[in-house]
């Protein structure tokens, strides 16, 4: 295996890959800055509503070639938000038949009894409180479902759980009732389903569980290959960009108030803290707002400057893009449907397809569902496990309609949640997958929490990467939500699971692994042998977390773009550039929109080790910076100024306590890894 040999005092083997070194030449790049011309860019869409002004957002009238329709105006009208969703809701098929009397009786039984569980003082833990709260909520879900919603309601009411309002949207039957309903139904209430269930509602109630005992027997068709290495670099370097979570907001009312008080800002109807309407503090600019989801007028103006910026073109085209998911606004659970994601779906695609040269390979974020959250195993009972097929045929669809993949990764769209595995141009395979399956704020993730992969689309992923080994093909990975980091996201045995298939398929197979989600500049390490030890010679695989379009919340608007070799598609520099948000109230449209400028440059930014420059910015690399963290602190301060792309966001990194955090997370491929870390 080839070593670098550093100036410092120790030597590292370079481990992640196995490289002979060729010195190469990088791509160049565009201006540092470029300011994107006034106006609205009008052939972006071939109509409008409402047509884009210096005063206000455009409404384009929409064609969706998928569905076949224009979306109706007031779906996104701010001036017509809904303020319920009417789409299908589903249940669990009743054990039983029973009269309207009997369901009526049996909730006003079951509330009495939960009650009396809640109110009973005699030293029971909260845990077995709500465990046996449950089992009490699980027959009725299995005798009346369709009563749960209201029953649930009225006991998140009655002990105040969440305010009022957050009772009805949190448990209500056309927001997520029905699908507390149907974990009711399915979930061993008294067992490990019953924990995680207790604990996703309160922490009072259960702690989270420790990760389970992993059966790794039978895991993998095949063991791993004896000094399994990556193939040597070709010298040969393309552009690759990365975005992540653009959260259009079709709805964003130029002038509204951009600091409210609560939800989401700049919408009609918020006002700031101490005030009424129609008083504005802060009257939200035309290109967007910390506290705001992304209007046309910033999307357009990002997709307008990655050209200029990486210095790519039509005649000199990025080699492919990278989509980590995220593509709906925040809006709260009445306000959207299955309409308003299928729209921004194909709204920002459409956008992608005009302004990204190059094939874009995208991923399903959490908000990419309705209810959000929201994705549903296929071996679901009762036929419920087809109830969001609406999404992943619509998005596989637009992904063929845009020729980003062919009719058979299509088909794998639509067969696995939206997932599916694409070969490149250039031989790179790309897995995709939906992380909902890890993701805590997906409740249909909590039943059979014994099965780390209910889903299965964790061995839809090792069947791909052993295919992908036998054939000698490198991979990345794409997903959503990071499987580790601070722990805070993901499910403890599900991202187990994704460590160890990691760790089995790197570093000869798997190159890189990427996500978003946080909405900030982000990086894990994987390493061997679940991370006991966590060395450089350990380090296998980098998890890249990319920055948001988006400015929710309190962030800088960004996006990425790599340098890879075309053999072993490693990253050898990472350029990250920004829009500082802050700037927009101050722009007069008619000169100029805002300025995307250049942020860092990875490796200029990071190696004050002295490594080499013909070498990828691998997970050896990654490790060696968290070394050299612990050595100064101020690289854990820069990192850290970095992650919210140089907003300000947040307090700074500047204590011990903090720093250690912030060295361990990065560290952290896995939620069992991040939440053994000490808190920042």
């Amino acid at each position: 295996m080839h070593q670098y040999f550093l100036p410092a005092a120790a030597t590292v083997v370079c481990c992640s890959t196995s490289v002979v070194a060729q010195t190469t030449t990088g791509y160049s790049l565009g201006p540092t800055a470029y300011k994107v011309p006034a106006g609205f860019p009008t052939s972006v869409f071939s109509s409008y509503y409402i047509p884009p002004a210096p005063t206000q957002q455009p409404q384009p009238a929409l064609y969706d070639p998928v569905l076949n329709i224009t979306y109706p105006l007031n779906l996104t009208n701010p001036d017509t938000i809904p303020t319920d969703d009417n789409d299908p809701v589903f249940y669990p098929q009743p054990t039983i038949n029973v009269t309207n009397e009997t369901a009526t009786a049996l909730v006003q039984s079951a509330i009495a009894n939960i009650s009396a569980i809640i109110d009973a003082d005699d030293g029971t833990s909260n845990c077995t409180k709500c465990q046996s709260a449950l089992a009490i909520a699980k027959h009725v879900a299995q005798v009346t479902p369709t009563s749960v919603p209201g029953m649930l309601v009225t006991l998140c009411d009655k002990y105040q759980f969440q305010s009022n309002a957050s009772c009805q949207q949190g448990f209500g039957a056309s927001t997520y009732g029905s699908y507390w309903t149907q974990i009711l139904a399915f979930a061993d209430s008294g067992g490990l389903d019953g924990q995680y269930i207790c604990n996703s509602l309160s922490d009072d109630f259960c702690s989270q569980p420790v990760v389970s005992p992993l059966e790794t027997t039978n895991l993998f068709p095949k063991p791993k290959p004896e000094n399994a290495t990556a193939p040597p670099p070709s010298g040969v370097r393309v552009k690759v960009l990365h975005l992540s979570d653009f959260h259009i907001d079709p709805r964003y009312v130029v002038g509204a108030e951009a600091n409210c008080t609560g939800g989401l800002c700049c919408r009609p109807g918020v006002h700031a803290n101490g005030l009424s309407l129609p008083h504005i503090e802060l009257p939200a600019p035309l290109y967007g707002a910390y506290l705001c989801d992304t209007p046309y007028y910033l999307g357009l103006a990002a997709l307008q400057s990655i050209g200029p910026l990486t210095g790519t073109s039509a005649a000199d085209p990025l080699a492919f893009a990278i989509y980590t998911g995220d593509l709906v606004s925040h809006d709260g659970p009445y306000q959207l449907s299955r309409a308003y994601t299928e729209y921004a779906e194909d709204s920002v695609y459409s956008m992608f397809k005009q302004y990204i040269t190059g094939p874009v390979y995208a991923v399903l974020g959490n908000h990419d569902s309705n209810p959000q959250d929201t994705d549903a195993p296929h071996s679901e009972p009762d036929g419920l496990g087809q109830q969001l097929s609406w999404n992943y045929n619509h998005v596989a669809g637009l992904w063929q309609q845009n020729d980003w993949l062919n009719s058979a990764a299509a088909d794998d769209a639509r067969l696995n949640y939206g997932a599916y595995s694409a070969k490149t141009g250039l031989g790179l395979r790309i897995i995709t997958l939906n992380t909902d399956f890890w993701y805590k704020s997906n409740r249909l993730n909590y039943y059979n929490m014994t099965n780390p992969d209910v889903s299965g689309m964790q061995a839809f992923l090792v069947q791909e990467l052993q295919a992908a080994e036998d054939a000698g093909e490198r991979v990345w990975i794409l997903g959503h939500v990071p499987s580790g980091f601070d722990g805070v996201n993901t499910l403890p045995n599900p991202s187990n699971l994704f460590y160890q298939i990691v760790d089995r398929y790197s570093p000869h197979v798997i190159a890189n692994v990427f996500f978003g989600h946080t909405h900030r500049d982000e990086f894990m390490i994987y390493y061997a042998n679940n991370a006991s030890s966590q060395t450089a010679v350990d380090a296998l695989t980098t998890g890249w977390i990319g920055p948001s379009i988006t400015p929710l919340t309190s962030l800088n608007s960004g996006f990425r773009m790599y340098e890879i070799d075309t053999a072993t598609f490693d990253v050898y520099e990472a350029y990250t550039w920004y829009a500082n948000v802050s700037a927009f109230s101050s722009i007069d449209p008619s000169v100029s929109g805002p300025t995307y400028e250049f942020e860092y440059s990875s490796r200029d930014t990071y190696n004050v080790f002295g490594w080499p420059s013909d070498a990828p910015l691998n997970a050896t690399f990654w490790h060696l910076v968290t070394d050299a963290m612990e050595q100064n602190g101020t690289l854990v301060e820069r990192f850290s100024a970095l992650e919210p792309k140089l907003s300000g966001e947040g307090a700074a990194c500047t204590s011990a306590t903090c720093q250690r955090a912030k060295i361990c997370y990065l560290r952290s491929g896995s939620a069992a890894l991040g939440n053994s870390c000490p808190k920042d």
